[in-house]
């Protein structure tokens, strides 16, 4: 039986008559999307038709996920609130602090010694309020919440901008910053501008090579890392349905990489398949009585022009396997152009290393389809040349593939098998020889591959593409090696083809687990106590940020004018800056440490105006801070790209730091500057970021009159004495507004 099957069953009793109240109110008939965003409003029915990439809408979402990095924050914050229990079913994944370095068993132990204070925490605080825990070991959050927590039409909210994955089982599943998550755990409406709506129609049949995460790769290379910036991608048509549930989620779940607010797929028989197999018959049978809510009007998918403000086709059939990368995941190459393209651009050929699984990848049927191939070396008499790991996404994929044999057939290859937890993906792999700086290639099937992400070395050039086309280029050790086409010799000196991967979209003996992981908590809390060693360099209570001082600011300092693309990888590292995400001071020490100054082309050396030495970034603040000077900074495009952690909004507050400026956001970042009482402001004319000169002493003019729709103007004094005057915008609406008067929204809340 599912969790939380009476909320679920609530949920579908009220779609019939919502759907038709926003029917009526938009005039149209409605997509999947749509459907689902006005059944979970506020307010009840629909009694107005919302304007897409205007209006600011409250919702109400009928769960929260949280992962043990971000959860620490979030939890802090949900601590002030005053309540005695969450007010949605809530759910807590330790997933992120656990080292991928020698194997699962020996890197698990280490965590659990390592970060025992956070564990403990984390779990004392879920016992008391009624969070669902999930121990370290149990698996990635997403592939956690897949298997027992997603159900068609639902909305959720995730604080882990990969919460987005949960689309694969037709959800409308939205990334957050801790602060949004604390609001609705505290009873609170979640507020959303009402999307943009992407379509994209799908046709054909996968075949051969190619996989689902083929398609967002695809996608990601129409779009760009900002494409679908305050949109809703809806997948629909039948290569869609032909799609299994857990590659739909792999879809959605790099459509954080184009920026987009969620994606989604119509509810079919594949998503039946997988709930049943993950013993949630009775959700499938709820949502069988409930299909038709739980997939578009049929007028939608007849004539997608007149519905979606963009449509996207691709035809599966012709689809070519892609390979994305380096240093974006929206560099999209087909395979059969990968080696002139790395040859002409001096990428390095040879693949040092290889892996798969993650979030995005570490489903049965990946596996199955990457062990088809690992299975093909030995009977081809062939040697694995580059090094190979797999991250199994939960104990559940886990016990079951080791159970079929599959992780036999990796050990045959010399794979390593890490942690059912993030690990390399996110920049938590205790890499051999990474400090030494070199130059080299590796493959992976996970989503982002930032600079330095996966192993801190920035001369690592990464390359996103499938699991079975990464286990093909671990084998081959070469990047320009096209399994489509291309031999290999083996150890006999014959040239021999890989056979197209095969695998099953579900385990034939069905899924087998003997500890899933989960640690329900108590039904009364009141008793439990969650205590914070005040001398811990791990953990820290919250003091509330200054209310703002009622006038304009002025005089403040340029910290730093970031140049080119500046994610939250930018902003405040991973890696291990993970140990101290529950501890605001001491997490501050990595920030903007991975930006680069455009006057000086160096990260994390910046100009100190009080005394005009050059110094880190964090260090020239903290000088900053202590001179009661307060700060900003400058970026370019998409600014805040990547995850949704918030500690790239609250360690610039805490430090000191204004106001951000910026060419443009991306949603999730800017959203948690408003949340924390920072100005979020963009170039009203994207030419005046060149106006900003190291030495500026700036003014933001307006602030007695700061309302909705209203420019701010900014004063630049240059060190010669000259001053500019430019205008600035902001999407800040007049709930926003009243964050930043009272100094964060935490603080209001309390109020």
């Amino acid at each position: 039986m599912a969790f939380d099957i009476d909320m679920i069953q609530a949920r579908y009793s009220k779609m019939a008559e919502a759907i038709e109240a926003a029917r009526k109110q938009v005039g149209r008939p409605l997509t999947l999307t749509e459907k689902i965003l006005y059944s979970h409003l506020w307010d009840g029915n629909a009694k107005q038709a919302f304007g897409r990439g205007k209006d600011y809408v409250d919702f109400a979402p009928d769960r929260v996920a949280m992962q043990d990095a971000t959860a620490q924050m979030a939890l802090l914050q949900f601590m002030q609130a005053g309540r005695k229990k969450v007010a949605v079913p809530s759910t807590v994944h330790c997933d992120h602090l656990i080292t991928a370095k020698v194997g699962s068993s020996s890197d698990l132990s280490t965590a659990n010694t390592e970060n025992k204070e956070v564990y403990d925490f984390l779990s004392s605080v879920s016992n008391k309020y009624g969070i669902g825990f999930w121990k370290p070991g149990a698996g990635i959050i997403h592939q956690v919440v897949l298997e027992n927590y997603a159900f068609p039409g639902g909305m959720m909210i995730g604080t882990d901008s990969h919460t987005v994955n949960a689309g694969g089982l037709g959800m409308i599943a939205i990334g957050v910053g801790g602060a949004d998550a604390c609001d609705v755990m505290a009873g609170l409406p979640w507020e959303l501008k009402w999307p943009k709506a992407i379509g994209v129609k799908l046709t054909g049949k996968l075949n051969g090579w190619t996989s689902a995460k083929d398609v967002i790769l695809k996608v990601a290379g129409i779009l760009t890392v900002k494409g679908g910036t305050g949109a809703i991608v809806e997948y629909f048509g039948p290569g869609a349905e032909a799609l299994s549930c857990t590659g739909k989620g792999t879809i959605c779940n790099m459509g954080a990489e184009i920026g987009a607010t969620t994606s989604t797929f119509a509810y079919d028989a594949s998503m039946e398949r997988y709930l049943r197999s993950t013993n949630r018959a009775d959700v499938a049978d709820l949502a069988n009585k409930f299909k038709e809510h739980l997939t578009a009007d049929k007028e939608v998918y007849a004539d997608p022009n007149k519905f979606f403000d963009q449509v996207i086709e691709i035809d599966l059939n012709t689809l070519e396997p892609y390979v994305n990368g380096p240093f974006t995941p929206d560099l999209a190459t087909p395979i059969s152009k990968l080696k002139a393209e790395a040859e002409k651009n001096g990428w390095p050929l040879k693949v040092e290393v290889g892996l798969i699984g993650s979030c995005t990848n570490s489903s049965y049927e990946d596996i199955s389809r990457a062990a088809s191939l690992a299975k093909q070396v030995a009977a081809k008499g062939l040697k694995t040349k580059a090094e190979f790991t797999i991250t199994p996404g939960s104990e559940l994929v886990r016990y079951t593939i080791a159970r079929d044999g599959f992780i036999d057939a990796f050990d045959k290859i010399g794979a390593k098998v890490f942690s059912n937890a993030c690990g390399p993906c996110i920049g938590m792999w205790s890499r051999v020889g990474a400090d030494k700086k070199e130059k080299n290639t590796i493959v992976h099937s996970f989503n982002r591959n930032f600079q330095a992400r996966q192993d801190g070395n920035p001369n690592t050039y990464a390359f996103v593409a499938s699991p079975e086309l990464t286990t093909a280029l671990a084998i081959a050790g070469d990047l320009g090696f096209n399994p489509l086409t291309d031999s290999l010799k083996n150890e006999k000196g014959e040239m021999v083809k890989l056979d197209p991967p095969s695998g099953e979209e579900l385990p034939s003996k069905g899924f087998a687990v003997e500890d899933a992981g989960y640690v329900a908590p108590a039904a009364d809390g009141s008793g439990v106590q969650v205590a914070v060693d005040p001398k811990s360099d791990r953990l820290q209570l919250l003091a509330p940020f200054a209310k703002w001082e009622g006038k304009d600011l002025k005089g403040l300092k340029l910290l730093i004018k970031a140049k080119g693309k500046c994610t939250t990888d930018h902003i405040s590292m991973a890696g291990p800056w993970l140990k101290f995400r529950g501890h605001l001071d001491n997490i501050s020490n990595n920030l903007l440490i991975g930006a680069t100054n455009m006057f000086n082309g160096k990260q994390n050396e910046v100009k100190n105006q009080l005394d005009g030495s050059f110094g880190p970034v964090p260090a020239t603040q903290r000088a900053y801070k202590a001179a009661g000077v307060g700060s900003i900074v400058v970026g370019d495009e998409n600014y805040g790209e990547g995850s949704s952690r918030e500690h790239a909004a609250m360690e610039p507050r805490h430090l000191g730091v204004r106001a951000v400026l910026v060419k443009s956001f991306a949603r999730i970042h800017e959203t948690n500057l408003k949340k924390q009482g920072m100005l979020g402001l963009t170039f009203a004319n994207k030419d005046d970021y060149d106006k900003i000169e190291e030495d500026d002493s700036i003014d933001i003019v307006g602030l007695d009159t700061f309302s909705p729709g209203k420019p701010l103007t900014l004063v630049l004094n240059h060190k010669s004495g000259k001053k500019d005057e430019i205008s600035v915008n902001h999407t800040y609406n007049a709930q926003q507004i009243e964050w930043f008067k009272a100094g964060a929204a935490l603080n209001l809340m309390k109020n």
